[in-house]
């Protein structure tokens, strides 16, 4: 029974992260001009950065977590924020 405790502690909803999830996606859908370079055309290193912070940050945020720790240390917060720190820095770059 201890196991099952503790599955139900770690899957609660995080909100900080399921916050950041929930704002990329709204910033890129309402303003999809973010994710384009400076020329016009599509950014796809900004882009993917975002899809991959904005994935782990809602897997992260509705209290999913992955038995695999691939798969854990993938849909982490950690990588939210090195994606966000990715982005962050493309987009500083143009």
């Amino acid at each position: 029974m201890p196991q099952l405790a503790d599955a139900q502690a770690s899957s609660r909803i995080r909100w900080p992260s399921l916050l950041v999830a929930v704002s990329i996606m709204l910033v890129c859908t309402l303003y999809p001009l973010i994710m384009a370079a400076p020329d016009g055309k599509a950014d796809h290193v900004l882009a993917g950065a975002l899809l991959v912070a904005m994935s782990a940050a809602f897997v992260r945020g509705v209290g999913f977590v992955p038995q695999m720790r691939v798969w854990r240390w993938l849909f982490s917060g950690w990588t939210c924020l090195a994606a966000l720190a990715i982005a962050g820095w493309v987009k500083f770059l143009h």
